[in-house]
């Protein structure tokens, strides 16, 4: 199966979708009239409530929902094969995320753009409105930790253990150098690649990077394989993977290249947006060449991060921008990523049909569809659609769409076009995304996305697979790998991707990678004869994908921290007060400190299913917000729009968290120290955040089954 057909069919659905199901939204369910004055108009203030072209606000509002959740959950999923997203992805959106955000942006408008928790509180009662306010508050922090821990795996360096007894299997032309590091350590750097064998097998053997290096205990050494050719690795040897100093450089530069464009387009030549954004984004483009001198350079040391001093630059990064005044870094970097998306996406739809890659993963994975894959140790129901929900549905809209977004409505009739429209390009982003993922060989994906440190148990508990991965590696007509030459083995793709990169990519989970890799395979196939660009082409969507995402956790640390002192406000007065910089500054510490503990102490594996579970869980909220508005306002006969998404979301979740809970959280329990006691806090976490779901919709039923309060004018 090819792309191009895929894209192509993919376009004319939502197309259609657009033309005949919005009009039918906008027509019959939400009212949609132009002539009911938008809050936009009637609290009009010049900042808060301004009427804003409609095009603007698209722009705006695509920014805002538009993070790397539909970037990052298709390319998990492929773990399933490529069809079930897909289906998900279209279906989805169409039936469900894109109506979600039309229809809470229209109820929100027509009730003076009021918050979702505002709107529940009005539209079900005061408990369900308290329960939408915890819930959210959860909801975000975990939604930035599942954010945060991609560009942590993408960009931070770590130490792999590996198993006593595992054979080096080194290139003839090897070379190695040790060296004994602070603390006893000996430290050995290994050029010229090889193969790494795990005692288990040869089925578990993996092909090595160019250029890799080991720690081993300074009472230990390499020692030659008394049954054969390779070196034995002795017990306490950890592989080092570096971080990222390229990837780290270039998104560091995006700072203070946000600040100056801010600086340009509020006061140097106040109003400028257009200029001011174009000059960002080519010292965006800039930063992002500029990056290939620091690997090697003096400044290296200093950019390449490891794990934990990863996870530190992302809180600080986070503290900062939420304290900051919005035109000072906030409103600057949304305009620069409004640029680098809409022309990024552009690029990939364009590079998909001039391609047209052959689809590598299969329509549905033989192997773990019904669980047991790297991610998600489940089937395919539910588990695609927890790790699939940006693109398809996102309650994290819902709160765009009742926040900044309806206090700028024009007129109702932008609404169609903002609302549905929007969530339909970030469908689209989806189905890019998870052809790119889609289209890598299959070895060269599962190298990725297989964690080094579990890799050796991984392929033991999947004997079927591992073989299957052996066979994909070393076929030289295959796609696992690239010919060495006459006589010489074959090597491996992804180590032969590492060489032209300049990046160590085996195990980098999370997707951020596997997109990256696939994005730039497909821009360098479509310019033949300038593979030299790949390098390039990968540390620009390392960028455009981290830019996504600290634009989201500027954002989102922001909203927490307007929620947190909500409720501190209650117990201090002052402490409520916006503008008070001791308040400010505690409530974000609250909030940083609470996405960052999930970052520094989980996994993809844990955190990611998390995030997906209550981001659905909070369009469950919407839809619940929704459906009882047309039940007040005497439209209970379209009540089924909204209504059967939320069954489908509703019972997809919650099949989800019974499963995580008595699954891997309770394995967790079972453990010792600090493990058990994360296991235990994610158990409480997801009861929590249940409970105040479960709390709002048997507030809405008790709702819906009574009599009309209100009848709007239709």
């Amino acid at each position: 199966m090819h792309a191009m057909p895929v894209m192509l069919g993919v376009l004319a659905i939502l197309a259609v979708a657009y033309r005949y199901y919005s009009a039918f939204l906008a027509a019959r369910v939400a009212v949609l009239d132009d002539g009911r004055k938008t809050p936009a108009h009637r609290f009009n203030d010049s900042q808060n409530f301004d009427p804003t072209n409609r095009w603007v606000l698209f722009g705006h509002h695509f920014a805002a929902i538009s993070g790397a959740g539909p970037l990052i959950g298709p390319v998990l999923a492929i773990q399933f094969g490529y069809l079930p997203g897909l289906v998900w992805l279209v279906v989805g959106v169409c039936l469900a995320g894109a109506v979600q955000d039309m229809m809470v942006l229209a109820v929100s408008t027509r009730r003076g753009g009021l918050s979702l928790a505002g709107l529940a509180r009005t539209e079900i009662g005061r408990p369900a409105g308290v329960a939408a306010a915890i819930a959210i508050l959860y909801i975000v922090i975990i939604a930035l930790a599942g954010l945060g821990i991609v560009v942590v795996k993408a960009l931070g360096g770590e130490q792999v253990a590996i198993e006593a007894g595992t054979v080096l299997d080194l290139a003839p032309k090897a070379n190695i150098e040790a060296s004994m590091k602070p603390g006893g350590a000996r430290h050995y750097v290994i050029s010229g690649g090889g193969t790494r064998r795990s005692a288990r097998g040869p089925v578990q053997s993996m092909v090595l990077p160019e250029d890799f290096a080991l720690d081993v205990p300074g009472n230990a050494f390499l020692k030659g394989n008394p049954d054969g050719p390779g070196m034995v690795v002795p017990a306490g040897t950890r592989q080092v993977v570096p971080g990222s100093a390229w990837g780290t450089f270039t998104i560091a530069a995006t700072i203070p290249i946000a600040l100056f464009v801010g600086w340009y387009m509020y006061r140097f030549r106040r109003g400028r947006i257009l200029e001011a954004s174009l000059i960002g984004a080519g010292l965006v483009l800039a930063a992002t060449i500029a990056g290939a001198w620091i690997k090697g350079s003096r400044y290296e040391p200093y950019f390449s991060l490891s794990r934990d001093m990863t996870v530190l630059a992302l809180a600080a990064y986070g503290f900062v921008a939420a304290v900051l005044p919005v035109w000072v870094l906030l409103l600057p970097r949304d305009y620069l990523s409004t640029f680098l998306k809409i022309g990024t996406v552009a690029l990939l739809v364009a590079g998909v049909v001039v391609v047209n890659p052959r689809l590598e993963a299969p329509p549905i994975s033989p192997h773990f569809a019904s669980g047991g894959g790297p991610y998600f140790d489940g089937p395919i129901f539910p588990y695609v659609f927890i790790c699939i929900m940006c693109g398809a549905i996102s309650g994290f809209h819902a709160l765009v769409s009742s926040g900044t977004t309806p206090k700028m409505v024009d007129r109702e009739g932008d609404i169609r076009m903002i609302g549905y429209g929007a969530m339909l390009m970030e469908g689209l982003v989806g189905v890019v995304a998870l052809i790119a993922a889609a289209a890598l060989p299959n070895s060269m994906y599962y190298d990725i996305n297989i964690d080094l440190g579990r890799r050796p148990q991984f392929l033991a508990d999947h004997p079927d697979f591992a073989q299957f991965l052996k066979v994909s590696e070393a076929d030289p007509h295959g796609e696992g790998a690239v010919d060495a030459g006459a006589g010489g083995p074959p090597v491996s793709k992804l180590a032969a991707m590492e060489k032209d990169v300049q990046e160590s990519l085996h195990g980098r989970t999370g997707g951020a990678v596997t997109l990256a890799v696939g994005m730039a395979r497909i821009f360098t196939d479509a310019l033949p004869g300038m593979k030299w660009l790949i390098k390039y082409w990968y540390h620009f969507a390392i960028m455009f994908e981290a830019l996504f995402i600290l634009t989201t956790i500027d954002a989102g640390t922001r909203i927490a921290r307007f929620l947190v002192q909500e409720f501190l406000g209650k117990l201090w007065k002052p402490l409520g007060d916006l503008n008070w910089p001791p308040a400010s500054m505690l409530a974000t510490g609250l909030v940083v400190g609470g996405w960052g503990y999930f970052i520094y102490t989980g996994s993809v594996e844990t955190i990611w299913p998390m995030f997906g579970m209550a981001n659905q869980l909070l369009a469950v909220i919407a839809l619940a917000v929704v459906t009882t508005w047309l039940a007040n306002s005497g439209r209970r006969r379209y009540a089924p729009v909204t209504l059967l998404p939320l069954a489908f979301v509703a019972t997809t979740t919650s099949t989800a968290a019974y499963r995580e809970i008595t699954g891997k959280f309770w394995k967790m329990t079972q453990g010792q120290g600090a493990l058990a006691v994360r296991g235990w806090l994610n158990i409480g976490l997801t009861v929590m955040v249940v409970s105040c779901v479960v709390v709002i919709l048997v507030s809405a039923i008790a709702r819906w089954s009574s009599p009309i309060r209100s009848c709007e004018r239709p």
